[in-house]
């Protein structure tokens, strides 16, 4: 696969976990309720993976319908736009899932229970409709961003990604509730959001040469060194390498600093706290 279809791939992939893990802890809750509550109670949770898939699809025909409308210039500096939020909302995606993986079974169970001690399911479809939306909604940000440079044909070719991403996600989902005998979800979501972390530099990175082509950033000198002929970021392994990590192999001094910046604060936000608990 090229290296766009890798970056669709594994954001699918990682999303389409987290969805179905919030769907799925929601369906377990209601395996262990009443008959009658749990199947009055799944039809308000695929009801909500339903509203959810349809706001996330809507979102994306009015980000695409929006970029059509512009000129060739605000066209570039909307999908500039669109790589640097979708840098930001994978960055926050991993924040947020080691801010609360740990309690997240839980607050959702407590949920669960508070709606239904009220009869109330409709807290079970809002419960999917958020999930399900929020991952949709941040998935089509990002691939929006990917493939704002591609052509139309090029965008068709990675739709066997997407799908491949989804199903493996699926087999990911499968495995993961074998348990500790496989892999756990702690050591799962600490792999892959190392992943997203590289691949969200690598967005920024993206979005930082835009900006120095839209004349917003300077380079601020010329190229420091150049490692092409080590390891090319043009194509082939340095290609994939590069969309993966946001590699360079004759970066300007902005894109160093920027690079060295954003895994200093990312260092920061995800070490720091833990370092300064254990102290």
């Amino acid at each position: 696969m090229s290296a766009q279809s890798w970056n669709v791939a594994l954001v699918i992939w990682r999303e389409s976990v987290e969805a179905l893990l919030i769907v799925g802890i929601l369906n377990a809750w209601l395996t262990q309720q009443p008959r009658a509550d749990a199947v009055r109670g799944r039809i308000y949770l695929w009801s909500g993976v339903a509203a959810g898939l349809v706001a996330a699809v809507t979102f994306g025909a009015l980000l695409i319908g929006f970029g059509e409308s512009l000129s060739d210039e605000l066209l570039q500096a909307y999908q500039t736009a669109a790589v640097l939020i979708a840098a930001a909302l994978i960055v926050q995606m991993v924040i947020w899932m080691r801010t609360h993986a740990r309690s997240l079974k839980r607050e959702l169970e407590a949920s669960l229970q508070r709606a239904a001690d009220r009869a109330n399911w409709w807290g079970v479809f809002v419960l999917a409709l958020i999930a399900v939306a929020r991952e949709g909604s941040e998935t089509v940000v990002f691939l929006y961003g990917t493939l704002a440079g591609a052509r139309s044909d090029q965008a068709m070719t990675l739709i066997p990604a997407a799908l491949f991403g989804f199903a493996l996600a699926i087999v990911t989902y499968y495995v993961l509730q074998l348990g500790s005998r496989v892999v756990s979800w702690r050591v799962f979501f600490r792999l892959t959001e190392i992943m997203l972390l590289f691949l969200a530099a690598s967005l920024l990175v993206t979005g930082v040469d835009n900006l120095i082509g839209l004349g917003v950033l300077p380079p601020l000198s010329g190229r420091l060194w150049d490692s092409s002929a080590i390891l090319s970021d043009s194509g082939g392994a340095g290609g994939i390498i590069g969309a993966l990590t946001g590699y360079r192999a004759r970066p300007d001094l902005v894109h160093v600093l920027v690079y060295g910046l954003y895994w200093g604060l990312m260092w920061l936000i995800l070490f720091w706290p833990r370092q300064g608990k254990a102290a």
